[in-house]
């Protein structure tokens, strides 16, 4: 989260603080400085996702061909100039900034019916002051790094301090990222990724000895100084008294300063004339209203103290090596193995949150661009909760004498006020001989292995008795249609014009470059259309969970989103359908599809009628239903040798283009 107003403050009133510099310069310096040292930039992916995220268009689902391309440039500007890149995600929300964490989503869930209010009113999507980042685009970014052969890890804490470690036991060039905590912790240099130039890799430099000659400050008063500020540890509630003392006091009081900058600099004078001391640390929780908990302070200032790290607030036997140590048999998964494994995974990026539930049985997921107005379309915290119940069965495995423990999910959606996680019910999957062993689906060999593998991952989507058929198919289009059937079965109010908008999707973009997709212009902008194209993205990341649940039945290549989906080309498609265009318009004129498009959605069809879901015509015309139609096929789609819409299924897969060769996916 960082301290409120410290990172402006900096720029407004130290400005000395504030270095442009030449990272080619500062790579050749540490070179020769260091020469037993790569030259490393390590990065704070989180803070630097927005600024990656360049592509146009944002509301429609995400441009993920063109956001690739994005990182592919960011990371060849830096491999340049000698440069390694280092990335690291929050792989946790942790229990003390769980408050905060349900503060922010709730405010963007204000920010996000704002965006729907704008797109239903004026058709487009709104400028870059209402942008939000995709859904899941942390998720996929952190895939993405990783396919382009970049370290990336996932922290077992807030990445903040696992950062801030990396850098200064790495000797690293500095800290990429833009979170004023990296101005507290000593450490590597801090850059600016919001300051960042790419052509001429320029930034600003965030200089903690300057920050602390205009305060008056040594560097060891820094961290009592965030925290006497307010940060995750020691609320700002809590200080308020503290501060109005302070600027009571303060000789530096200016009235053409705001009162938060008043309140910086009467803290820092307050600050820097207390001894260096534990038992000023004391007094000042004495003083401080802290409630029953009077450690507050203490923690708070140790939270900043990295490994190897003393401090003389702190007792020297008292300072602890922060970094992440679990004890196993707090873990809900009490098998060594399966959690050593799981950890390595989850530290590697290679699974998706695989590690959190074997932990601790808690997982998360942020706001969605969902219309809260459109009671049709369940959230897709909702709409994927079935499969995630089997998933998490196959994780915890009981069924072996002992009740399933509960999960506890924080999952953002209209109606979910957050005051508390829901306890969902892990739900066994529906396979013949029950669900395989974990052990079994994680460590064993062979390919009867790989077909539980398989199996199982169909299971978690009701689709076990579609895996001859899928295996046909390439992972990637294997993957996108246990997706699209998995949706078109659990909400009833998708219509054949949905799937249409769908299936064509999937069957343009191959071949498509990140440029040809730039170049799309879409005249308006459907808000259901927005709303579908973020449950479906969604949805990837059910799959990714289920992959990395079963064993990597699929490669996590072949799940990702810029393989099956583009959020502007999904528009398209998506008016396209709705306004009942023709199928030679949909597929772009290209007759090789046609075939194809039929068998994909006859596959989805039948694979919902075998569930009793008959998938109903209802276009939506400019946007609203353009009368009560609910015919079982729309005749424009119909290919005029056909009698029925559903062709029939007997060798339905030879007309699709992309056999697989190779059935069964690896990690």
């Amino acid at each position: 989260m960082g301290i409120k107003g410290l990172q402006g403050f900096v720029a407004r009133v130290c400005p000395d603080a504030c270095r442009t510099v030449d990272l080619r310069e500062m790579a050749e310096k540490h070179r020769i400085d260091h020469p037993d040292f790569p030259s490393v930039i390590v990065v704070d992916a989180m803070s630097c996702i927005r600024y990656w995220y360049t592509p146009e268009s944002w509301v429609c689902g995400g441009q993920w061909r063109e956001y690739l391309a994005v990182l592919e440039d960011f990371i060849k500007a830096f491999m340049a100039a000698g440069i390694r890149l280092v990335f690291y995600f929050d792989g946790v929300v942790e229990a003390k900034k769980r408050d905060e964490w349900i503060k922010r989503r709730l405010q963007n869930n204000k920010e996000i019916a704002r965006i729907f209010q704008f797109i239903k009113t004026h058709r487009k999507q709104p400028g870059r002051g209402m942008f939000v980042v995709p859904s899941a685009l942390p998720t996929f970014t952190r895939f993405a790094l990783k396919s382009l052969g970049q370290k990336t890890v996932c922290t077992l804490q807030e990445a903040d301090f696992e950062v801030a470690a990396y850098g200064l036991q790495h000797n690293c060039i500095g800290i990429l990222g833009q979170d004023s905590d990296y101005l507290i912790y000593n450490t590597c240099p801090y850059f600016s990724i919001e300051k960042l130039c790419l052509d001429r890799l320029v930034t600003v430099m965030y200089s903690r000895e300057d920050l602390c000659c205009a305060l008056g400050l040594s560097l060891t008063h820094l961290p009592l100084f965030a925290c006497l500020l307010g940060n995750d540890v020691v609320p700002e509630s809590l200080l308020e008294g503290f501060w109005r003392k302070c600027l009571v006091t303060s000789p530096h009081k200016n009235n053409s300063y705001n009162r938060r900058t008043n309140i910086l600099l009467a803290v820092a004078d307050y600050i820097s004339k207390v001894p260096c001391s534990y038992s000023s640390l004391k007094h000042l929780e004495e003083m401080l209203p802290l409630g029953s908990d009077k450690t507050l302070l203490y923690r708070g200032v140790e939270s900043y103290l990295l490994p190897g790290q003393q401090s003389p607030w702190i007792p020297p036997k008292a300072t602890n090596c922060q970094m992440f140590s679990l004890q196993q048999q707090s873990a809900m998964c009490q098998d060594k193995e399966i959690f050593q494994l799981a950890k390595e995974q989850h530290i590697q990026s290679e699974n998706y949150t695989i590690f959190n539930i074997l932990s601790n049985g808690e997982i998360e997921c942020s706001n969605s661009l969902e219309d809260e107005c459109d009671t049709e379309i369940p959230g897709q915290a909702l709409i994927y909760r079935p499969a995630r119940q089997h998933i998490y069965s196959v994780l915890l495995e009981s069924g072996k004498g002992g009740a399933y423990p509960l999960v506890k999910e924080w999952f953002v959606y209209f109606g979910n006020p957050l005051q508390q996680p829901e306890l969902i019910q892990p739900v066994q999957p529906s396979i013949p001989g029950g669900t395989p062993n974990l052990k079994t689906l994680w460590f064993a060999k062979g390919p009867d292995v790989e077909k539980q593998r398989y199996s199982t991952f169909l299971a978690c989507f009701h689709l076990q008795d579609k895996m001859e058929e899928l295996q046909a198919l390439e992972a990637p289009v294997a993957a996108f249609c246990c997706l699209l059937a998995y949706l078109m079965m659990q909400v009833s109010s998708l219509s054949l014009e949905d799937l249409n908008a769908f299936v064509a999707l999937v069957l343009c973009l191959k071949g498509k470059s990140a440029a040809q997709l730039a170049g799309l212009q879409l005249a308006q902008v459907d808000s259901r259309g927005v709303h579908l194209g973020a449950v479906f993205v969604r949805g990837l990341t059910t799959l990714l969970m289920a992959n990395s649940a079963c064993g990597f039945p699929f490669r996590m290549d072949d799940l990702m989103p810029w393989e099956v989906f583009d959020g502007k080309l999904f528009q398209e498609k998506y008016q396209q359908s709705h306004r009942g265009c023709s199928l030679e318009e949909l597929l772009e004129g290209n007759e090789s599809l046609y075939t194809p498009f039929q068998n994909l959605k006859s596959f989805i069809c039948k694979a919902c009628m075998a569930k009793k879901r008959t998938i109903q015509s209802r276009p939506r015309g400019n946007r609203f239903i353009t009368g009560p139609q609910h015919r079982e096929f729309n005749p424009r789609f119909q290919q005029t040798h056909r009698s029925s819409f559903i062709p029939p299924y007997h060798n339905q897969m030879r007309g699709f283009p992309w056999r697989n060769p190779h059935p069964q996916g690896k990690k």
